[in-house]
């Protein structure tokens, strides 16, 4: 079962691998935010997405994703980018929320253009309930359960093209429609590996 107490456990005891930037290597951050909420008088562990708005430029206009960004000059490390940026996007401040630690580096992909940026995971667990407060580089905020998710009984696909052409993704269908693909997909399943190295992912249309 996945839930908070399972997910403080793991990461204590998760080293994660992460990547030395290069003198030109764009740094971002992300918060990975899960929760214990009620449902249906039983509590379940939920995870924060957003959908980020569509903006022109923005490699990931309109997907859904972590909250998070690029680290800035007055940001002291990584985890400072990804606390800063949820509090500027959604108005969540992870001050009083428990940190758990560090997922693998990733690489930035945006509809497969490699691109020398590495984004840094950062897993917490909040008690706190705000009246979110989402700016304008965000268009919905959404929980999702995460032991429905690591059942992989939302894996969906969607296509979308790619340089012109249909491309078939995997990834996990949300509530509302919503699809998680992409760069998402891929740290949500590196954070299921990392809290239970047996779990096995979706099997995935190629």
């Amino acid at each position: 079962m996945f839930n908070t107490s399972k997910v403080r456990t793991a990461m204590k005891a998760f080293s994660p691998t992460l990547v030395s930037p290069g003198e030109k290597t764009r740094q971002a951050a992300v918060a990975i935010i899960a929760r214990e909420a009620s449902m249906d008088g039983a509590e379940q562990t939920e995870v924060l997405f957003i959908q980020r708005a569509e903006r022109p430029g923005d490699p990931w206009s309109g997907q859904m994703a972590f909250p998070g960004g690029h680290r800035e000059d007055s940001d002291i490390s990584l985890l400072a980018a990804a606390m800063r940026e949820t509090h500027e996007e959604i108005g969540l401040s992870l001050d009083n929320a428990d940190y758990l630690g560090a997922l693998n580096h990733q690489q930035a992909q945006p509809r497969g253009r490699v691109l020398n940026m590495l984004i840094a995971p950062h897993v917490f667990v909040t008690q706190d309930l705000p009246d979110f407060t989402p700016n304008r580089e965000v268009a919905d905020i959404v929980w999702a359960p995460v032991p429905t998710l690591a059942s992989n009984t939302l894996h969906d696909t969607q296509t979308l093209k790619m340089a012109g052409r249909p491309t078939i993704f995997n990834g996990y269908r949300l509530s509302g429609g919503h699809f998680v693909w992409g760069l998402t997909y891929r740290i949500l399943k590196s954070f299921f590996t990392a809290v239970d190295s047996t779990w096995q992912p979706p099997e995935e249309v190629e």
